[in-house]
């Protein structure tokens, strides 16, 4: 029942127009009852010259004003209204259907909107506990299919039930004697309904988990072509495809087998229930009790109760695969987010431009022009497991802090922590003052310019990317960012300029090339903090010399939080941290580090004297082993 009530909250504002939709449903299924009325008037009044019979709706045409019986006027008289109640139910049929479907698309993006929007909302862990066909099913196949059960399965349910009720109120006009097998037979469909509903919900469960997995596997390949190819490893992928295609296809075959099975049986009972139908007409027909053109009516009037009927198993049992996607939606919606927003904004005081000089400012941010950052004794557990302890950092306003440390050391957690991507399990983080917990999300996470170790970009332009925080801002601006970020120079030797499109991901630049792209992504944003994750790796030591210098040089005012396994990347910070298991076991100046002597100035004259070749993992583990 939550599932419905979950999708009528999204119809509900369609209610006026899917309320015109099911009376004007009506009044053309009213139109097509009334035609085998019709029928029983030409066999018993036209072909036949029976006695007129006030049973029927139409006696009214037999008062000889439109036709004698038995006359070719009144044939044509009747042909005309049959033609026209015809022509006017397909009108209507028609206008129905239009705005039927019409609804159902809008209810379909309503409900991608929902989804999508809810995706936006939540925290990366919480994302991280759904696959990447899951999310692409809910989003997508789900929404097409929940909003069917909406402006196709009920909507075919409810004439359904309308022309059962009228064609019973028809049958028994008639002789109440002609409902005697419907009723009989009525039990048998429901009881037949039960078992297979029941059976079908589980093989549409099925389906769409084939379809999630299906999803992934090729999701993931495209991602990864190039790694695949590198590896040679076609043959591996192929049959990986192979394995979850046959099994979605085997999963089709079962449903189709059931299908086949419910259409089977629900056609004995069906065809049963007509036969019966007309052997009892035939006999009050040979009785004298009943008229021959109401035998065909009757027949016609009891067809169509099996057939609608059947059209309500039949959507109950379609509707059980709108019920599944339906529930994983409200499962979906109903996920609550790890990380939840603050109640508070962070302040903005009077904006100043603290970013590329420019008579073309970027729009106002609620962002502030100087941050304070503090971590008390922070400590994070994720899964169990004890990520950072124990942190304790004063990052004064334009302090450049450099954070260096061996693969899972936590230098990517910890600056994630910062915009709460993960959240402190004990201690706090305090920005100006204020435990960050405090602060809106949204609020919080715009004092950050982010360039995450794990470049994304968008399949846009150069220009799109880079002003991606600031779709409307200048050119110049654009410029002046890659300019500092020492992407200018390969951007202008392409031929299309700042109007190349890059490939999804950025396939078609080379990954130091993408770095200096979304380094100026960040730098365009108006941000008071600059965080670079490990995201200097790809680029010769000179460029990066450049880009920092030119950081130092042009944004003076910004905090800059960098974490690099080349130590040379860190040499000009206030200060740097070494981090080893979580731990900061190392601290202090360039100059106070190497004048301790310890981990921290061994790596960094080894890595000098090797211009940097040598990996920082490799040597940490030496180091710990006392083999350096």
């Amino acid at each position: 029942m939550d599932v419905f009530k979950f999708g009528f909250r999204q119809w509900k504002r369609h209610l006026p127009l899917d309320i015109l939709t099911k009376l004007l449903s009506f009044v053309a299924l009213t139109a097509d009852l009334l035609l085998p009325m019709l029928t029983a008037i030409f066999i018993n009044h036209i072909i036949q010259e029976q006695a007129v019979d006030h049973k029927n709706f139409f006696s009214f045409l037999l008062t000889g004003e439109y036709g004698e019986m038995h006359t070719m006027k009144l044939f044509f008289t009747v042909a005309a209204v049959f033609l026209g109640l015809i022509l006017f139910k397909d009108v209507i049929v028609y206008i129905k259907n239009y705005i039927l479907q019409k609804l159902g698309l809008a209810l379909e993006t309503d409900l991608r909107v929902l989804t999508f929007h809810k995706l936006m909302d939540l925290d990366s862990e919480t994302i991280s506990e759904y696959n990447t066909g899951e999310l692409l099913t809910t989003i997508n196949s789900d929404t097409i299919m929940f909003k069917e059960m909406f402006c196709r399965m009920i909507p075919n349910i409810c004439d359904s039930i309308f022309v059962l009720v009228v064609a019973v109120v028809m049958l028994a006009r008639i002789n109440t004697r002609l409902l005697v097998i419907p009723l009989i037979l009525t039990p048998f469909f429901a009881m037949a309904l039960l078992r297979f509903r029941k059976l079908a919900r589980e093989n549409f469960r099925a389906i769409r988990g084939c379809n999630s997995n299906m999803a992934l596997t090729v999701q993931e390949n495209i991602e990864a072509v190039r790694l695949v190819r590198s590896f040679t490893n076609e043959d591996v992928e192929k049959k990986k495809f192979d394995a979850s295609n046959y099994k979605l296809r085997d999963a089709h075959i079962k449903q189709i087998k059931l299908s086949s099975t419910f259409e089977a049986i629900f056609g004995i009972i069906r065809q049963g229930a007509y036969i019966g139908s007309i052997a009892v007409s035939a006999v009050l027909v040979m009785r004298g009790e009943l008229l021959v053109g109401y035998l065909v009516a009757s027949a016609d009037y009891v067809f169509r109760i099996m057939n609608h009927v059947t059209q309500i198993n039949n959507s109950m049992f379609q509707m059980q695969q709108q019920l599944v996607s339906g529930r994983k939606m409200l499962d979906f919606m109903n996920t609550e987010s790890k990380i939840v927003s603050g109640p508070i904004s962070v302040s903005e005081p009077p904006k100043e431009c603290i970013m590329i000089p420019s008579d073309e400012t970027a729009a106002d941010l609620d962002v502030l022009t100087e941050a304070h950052i503090e971590i008390v004794n922070g400590s994070l557990e994720i899964g169990g497991q004890s990520i950072l302890r124990n942190i304790n950092l004063d990052i004064t306003p334009g302090k450049k802090i450099g954070i260096v440390g061996g693969t899972g050391s936590g230098k990517s957690v910890l600056l994630e922590s910062l915009i709460r991507v993960h959240d402190m399990t004990d201690g706090q983080i305090l920005l100006n003052g204020t435990d960050i917990r405090e602060y809106e999300l949204n609020s919080l996470r715009r004092q950050f310019s982010y360039v995450f170790q794990d470049v994304f970009l968008f399949s846009n332009t150069i220009t799109s990317n880079i002003a991606y925080s600031e779709p409307e801002v200048g050119r110049q601006q654009v410029v002046k960012a890659a300019e500092h970020a020492q992407a200018h120079g390969f951007i202008s030797n392409f031929t299309e300029g700042y109007e190349t499109i890059i490939g999804e991901r950025g396939l078609g630049i080379s990954g130091g090339q993408k770095q200096r792209v979304s380094i100026a992504r960040a730098l365009l944003r108006n941000a008071p903090i600059l965080v670079l994750d490990d995201s200097t790796s790809a680029l010769d030591v000179g460029t990066e010399k450049r880009l920092l210098a030119d950081i130092k040089e042009f944004y003076p005012d910004k905090t800059l939080l960098i974490s690099a396994h080349r130590l040379s990347s860190v040499v000009d910070c206030d200060e740097i941290i070494y981090l080893k298991d979580g731990e900061i076991i190392e601290r202090g100046t360039f100059g106070e580090l190497m004048k301790l002597g310890g981990t921290f100035a061994k790596i960094y004259n080894i890595q000098i004297t090797q211009e940097g070749s040598v990996n920082f993992d490799a040597l940490a583990d030496k180091l710990a082993e006392g083999g350096v």
